[in-house]
Order: structure tokens, then C-alpha cells, then sequence
């Protein structure tokens, strides 16, 4: 369930706003996005990645790892 006020969704006009321009709030949780490897296994490498080009030069996709970008905090639809 996603609850939304009014210009604090990312993409949506303020509603205090009379020009039609979109805000952005940095500490929306659905923006929160890492980089990960996934295992042929199915688990989730136990370290953290500074980049998606980080993951893909650590991932070895020969022996079925697949690099994977997820929120950490929240499963969001957005």
C-alpha cells in the first residue's frame, strides 16, 4: 500500500505549485537503489557494491551469478 501527499511523490506536481513543475524528495526510499550479485544458488552475495559497473566486474555469470539492482528497504512499486 502507498500512501502519497501531495508533493512529496517523485513525478507528481505540488499541489502548492501553479506552474506545473514536478519535486523531488531525496529521502523517498523508492529512489534507494543497490547494486547486487545474485547467485545461481539464489542468495544474494553477502557484500555491498559503490556501483552497478562494480557488481558486473565482480559477478562471475559463467558459474550462474546474475547482477541484480533492489531497494534495500522497502519491495516498492513505483
Amino acid at each position: 500500500m502507498s500512501t502519497t501527499t501531495a508533493g512529496t511523490r517523485t513525478g507528481t506536481p505540488d499541489a502548492t505549485s501553479t506552474t506545473g513543475t514536478t519535486s523531488t524528495d531525496p529521502d523517498d526510499v523508492r529512489d534507494q537503489i543497490e547494486a547486487g550479485v545474485l547467485f545461481a544458488n539464489g542468495r544474494l552475495a553477502g557484500r555491498r557494491f559503490a556501483s552497478l559497473a562494480e557488481a558486473q566486474a565482480w559477478a562471475h555469470p559463467e558459474l550462474g551469478d546474475e547482477v541484480v539492482q533492489f531497494n534495500p528497504v522497502c519491495d516498492c512499486s513505483v
